[in-house]
């Protein structure tokens, strides 16, 4: 198994459930006591979360791009970005080590397609809801995204950050996503991504009427498939 290195720590709650994911599907794929080789580099997520609010995105980019060469470094063969909003600065990210980067709006956006879906609704963090770089990553793989309207999106990125990051899961912010999926839903969206590694701890497949696409889960499988392939890719 080649050895999976992952960018963390934004937050640790979501990076928690990438060593769990990892861990678990390699144990289905081989068996026995068989666990994920992989190395962890976790920043500290107040320090990133800043520069994101203060919109020094390049900084944050040298930031997670100094740790993926530490990540190359130690081993890895291949780097996820264990969060869905810095993939704002994938690219800085990739074009700082050669080994490859396995982008989160790809696997989802290839999940989304085998259930031959076109539609589906984007909750994620505000930059991810409004901003281009993960929206139209997911576009121009012939996806048509939706988005909450502004109160909408203001109580998701909220939630996100006020509560899930932190470790706080409320019924009542599992009403009020469910209230903003119906909308999507009844604007067209025939599925429901998860566009934020902390929403799959307070929503699943139970809290929606149509499929939904838990964006960490597709990137663990993802990671798990390719390491366990006989060419690298």
């Amino acid at each position: 198994m080649r050895t999976i290195g992952l960018l963390g720590g934004m937050s640790w709650e979501s990076t928690a459930e990438y060593y769990r994911l990892l861990n678990e599907l390699t144990r289905e794929r081989l068996g026995g006591l068989h666990s994920a080789r992989c190395v962890l580099y976790s920043v500290d997520f107040a320090e990133i979360e800043r520069l994101q609010t203060e919109g020094r995105w390049d900084v944050a980019a040298e930031i997670l791009a100094q740790a993926a060469k530490a990540l190359e470094a130690a081993g890895a063969d291949m780097l996820l970005i264990c969060t869905n909003t810095m993939h704002k600065v994938a690219d800085e990210v990739a074009a700082a080590v050669s080994v490859p980067l396995l982008h989160l709006a790809d696997t989802t956006a290839s999940a989304v397609r085998a259930q031959g879906l076109r539609r589906v609704g984007l909750l994620g963090t505000a930059f991810t809801m409004e901003q281009d770089f993960y929206r139209g990553r997911l576009t121009a793989q012939g996806l048509d995204v939706l988005v909450p309207d502004g109160p909408g999106r203001r109580t998701v990125h909220q939630v996100i950050y006020e509560e899930l990051c932190v470790g706080i899961v409320r019924e009542e912010s599992r009403r009020a996503y469910q209230a903003i999926i119906e909308d999507l839903v009844a604007a067209g969206a025939e599925g429901i991504v998860l566009g934020c590694t902390e929403i799959e701890l307070l929503i699943s497949e139970d809290d929606s009427p149509v499929p939904v696409f838990p964006t960490t889960r597709l990137h663990a499988e993802a990671a798990v498939a390719r390491a366990l392939t006989d060419e690298a890719t």
